[in-house]
């Protein structure tokens, strides 16, 4: 619908400014719309620092974000270490040769009887030539 306010049927000026072709009778220059190129190398000048500029920031911002990267991976691997329990020499090494001679003696050597049925049930040649390191053997 209309507004009947609005509808009318030939078109108001407001101002005294008559627009005619895009150019004002005012404006005597036809061209001042293209007078910002008149400064298109110092306009290109200074876009192209303002485009150096954010360059820069972006590239510090990708910085400071790999810093918390690692700092992060850093905390979660220090958070990991003190959940599991690792092996600590002060702690778990023995201090003494009593306590060195005790744990050697804990090492228990199976019987002769055991031997005997791993060799039997061993997959090893005892044919074989003895192994040294360093010496090439030829197939003949």
């Amino acid at each position: 619908m209309k507004d009947p306010s609005r509808s009318s049927t030939s078109p108001s000026i407001i101002s005294e400014d008559v627009i005619i072709n895009g150019h004002s009778h005012e404006d005597d220059n036809p061209f001042a719309e293209y007078m910002w190129m008149e400064n298109e190398e110092e306009f290109n000048r200074q876009a192209n620092l303002l485009l150096k500029q954010f360059l820069f920031i972006v590239q510090i911002e990708e910085e400071l974000w790999e810093e918390e990267f690692i700092e992060r991976c850093f905390q979660e691997m220090l958070e990991e270490e003190e959940e599991h329990e690792w092996f600590i020499p002060a702690r778990d090494l023995p201090q003494t040769m009593d306590q060195i001679q005790d744990q050697f003696n804990d090492l228990v050597i199976s019987d002769s009887s055991s031997l005997e049925d791993l060799v039997v049930k061993s997959n090893l040649n005892p044919n074989a030539k003895e192994f040294v390191p360093g010496v090439k053997y030829l197939n003949i």
